[in-house]
């Protein structure tokens, strides 16, 4: 297993000289470590996004599964990054359960295995109290680690936990990732994450109702991760759960017209809302309602690569 080095202050030696490419074979990508919902679906992990810029691995949420997905990814797509050793950084969108049970996985399993580098935890106001509780609730885990005859470092536990509303989170030579406001509910906040490098740019929606900002984050971009439900099959759904999913999330039909608007080229469905749909009427709905981009619905572990796909 390989270390991953942080790149927080690298930037600094090569910015003078502008944008420096990945080298060949490592153009940006996106991987679907989990694409699930609440609902227990046993082919379906918790939500948990990975971009991968050059060698280095941001996680978008962590949902139930995070770390074992990423071994996953990393033996199928030979992605070192997402062996445990690399998975140093985490954004939440929001801190819904779904999207935040993966997170003690996180902070723990990848340092049993090796991690030495502190887990930097990126979200919403919230976060830092979530991350230290964790810590408090996992204390006795830690210290039976530390004292004990299991050879355990003294770093790779520690968290850095990072609070924000919006704006840029971070920034490296390769990489700027700036945290969108979103609508979710009653959530006083909760985030997309855009990810710019070079040429190249991501958006990742976490969960949402339609929104005009993540329009104009995406802006043409390469690749929008977006979650959805099933328009058609909305009306079968008890009134007052219709009610939420309206002002929670996103359906088909909106999803097309904010994909249209924004003009991205590659739409991926994750977080997919069925109630007895398929995929394929997923996609067939939203290229119905008029998107006329490319449109993919996602599974865990699909890799998504930086080049513009075509249909």
């Amino acid at each position: 297993m390989m270390a991953i080095r942080t790149a927080l202050g690298f930037a600094l030696v090569l910015a003078a000289a502008g944008f420096t490419p990945p080298a060949a074979g490592q153009e940006p990508r996106v991987i679907l470590l989990g694409t699930g919902t609440p609902n227990a679906d046993p082919d379906r992990s918790g939500p948990a996004t990975a971009v991968l810029i050059g060698g280095r691995a941001f996680i978008v949420d962590a949902g139930p599964g995070v770390v074992r997905r990423a071994a996953a990814a990393a033996e199928k797509w030979s992605e070192p990054a997402l062996l445990p050793p690399g998975l140093t950084t985490v954004l939440l969108t929001h801190l819904h359960s779904d999207h935040t049970l993966g997170l003690p996985d996180l902070l723990l399993s990848p340092w049993t295995l090796e991690r030495t580098e502190p887990l930097t935890v990126i979200g919403p106001p919230g976060t830092r109290r979530l991350v230290r509780r964790l810590a408090d609730a996992f204390r006795a885990d830690v210290e039976n680690r530390l004292g004990g005859l299991e050879p355990a470092n003294r770093t790779g536990y520690r968290t850095r936990a990072e609070e924000t509303k919006g704006g840029v989170v971070y920034r490296d030579s390769l990489v700027t990732i700036t945290a969108v406001p979103v609508p979710h509910a009653n959530w006083e906040t909760s985030l997309a994450y855009r990810f710019d490098a070079g040429n190249w740019r991501a958006v990742i929606s976490g969960d949402t109702r339609p929104s005009d900002a993540l329009v104009t984050a995406c802006g043409g971009c390469d690749i929008l991760v977006h979650e959805v439900y099933s328009a058609e099959r909305l009306t079968g759904r008890p009134a007052d759960w219709q009610a939420y999913h309206r002002d929670a999330h996103t359906s088909t039909t909106e999803l097309a017209a904010i994909a249209e608007r924004a003009g991205a080229k590659l739409l991926v469905l994750t977080h997919q809302l069925f109630w007895g749909a398929s995929p394929a009427d997923l996609v067939r709905e939203i290229v119905a309602a008029g998107y006329s981009g490319v449109v993919r619905s996602g599974e865990d572990l699909d890799r998504y690569p930086g080049s513009s796909p075509t249909r």
